[in-house]
């Protein structure tokens, strides 16, 4: 029986680069003080990236009015073309819906036990902030003041939780990079193998990790996924075109699942507290004071000690003063 073997394919190894990143910085935070000067390096690295991209955005628009027509030109057929965009649009947003309205109330019902259209309505000025600004760091004071004021959210789980969410939770651009990347598959007629999902899936989720809370954020790591299953990346030009809607959708979902995560941690602190206080009152016993007996020299002089008819009984008697 022959064995199976794999091939080589050419390209970049992206998702081995991810992992390499993560442990690698898992290492330099090991090393304490030592790695903090190569920690600081790449974090102004960052900032000068970021600074570079919103320099960049400004142009953005009209660079995708050209790309968009050379594509249109080189496919020949405009109807197709804009009907598999409609369709791609309409993926992510009925994607994001039942996500956002089924998924993660459901996943916050069945940890809390509450009802969490109750607890999207009190958000939902920070959600219609999120769908206008299309950054989940912008929305991020707003969202803090609706959970803590609104939902009863404490103030140091707020702060603890949310600011790490807008970084690191980015559900809604994880399943918009995914439903990108097939788009992109079936525009060049190409097949994806079960490998090949499973790269596309893993590489998003840890790709969405490190995207920015800014616009277009999720489409500036794309590239990464489309470069580890070697699909074409020119075709990103379509996904910009009609980005600015499927962003608004992305960002939503973003900030929700932060409320939620901070509505979890903020029922688990109540349930806790509830469960250290029962048993204090539970254990609590009360045992009658035993108050050692006086010698009859340490009495009162007045009083005379005598057994009484069971022997074992003092009774006290009043002596007659003369």
């Amino acid at each position: 029986m022959k064995v199976p073997q794999g091939k080589e394919v050419e390209g970049m190894n992206i998702l081995g680069l991810v992992v390499f990143a993560i442990i690698f910085g898992v290492a330099l935070r090991r090393m304490g003080p030592d790695g903090e000067l190569l920690i600081c390096f790449f974090n102004s690295f960052n900032d000068a990236t970021m600074v570079l991209v919103s320099w960049i955005m400004w142009y953005a628009p009209l660079g995708i009015l050209f790309l968009v027509a050379s594509k249109i030109l080189e496919s020949g057929n405009v109807r197709e073309l804009f009907a598999s965009l409609g369709k791609y649009i309409l993926c992510c947003l009925l994607g994001h819906a039942i996500h956002g309205l089924l998924v993660l109330p459901l996943i916050y019902f069945l940890f809390t036990r509450k009802n969490p259209y109750r607890f999207l309505w009190g958000i939902v000025s920070a959600l219609a902030t999120a769908f206008g600004t299309s950054s989940s760091s912008a929305t991020l004071p707003l969202m803090m003041k609706c959970v803590e004021e609104r939902n009863g959210v404490s103030r140091h789980i707020s702060r603890f939780i949310l600011p790490i969410g807008a970084t690191v939770n980015m559900d809604g651009a994880a399943l918009f990079q995914c439903v990108a990347a097939v788009f992109i598959a079936q525009l060049s007629h190409r097949s994806l193998d079960f490998v090949s999902i499973i790269t596309i899936l893993v590489t998003a989720t840890a790709s969405s990790v490190g995207a920015a809370g800014i616009p277009a954020g999720g489409v500036l790591t794309l590239a990464i996924i489309l470069e580890a299953v070697n699909l074409p990346v020119h075709h990103i030009s379509l996904i910009l075109a009609v980005d600015w809607l499927v962003d608004r959708s992305c960002t939503v979902l973003n900030v929700e699942g932060d409320a939620f995560g901070a509505g979890l941690l903020q029922s688990y602190a109540d349930g806790s507290e509830k469960q250290s206080s029962v048993p204090e009152l539970l254990n609590m016993k009360t045992e009658p004071l035993s108050v050692p007996p006086l010698r009859p020299e340490e009495g009162n002089p007045l009083l005379r000690h005598r057994p009484g008819p069971a022997g074992d009984a003092a009774t006290c008697e009043k002596e007659s003063v003369m």
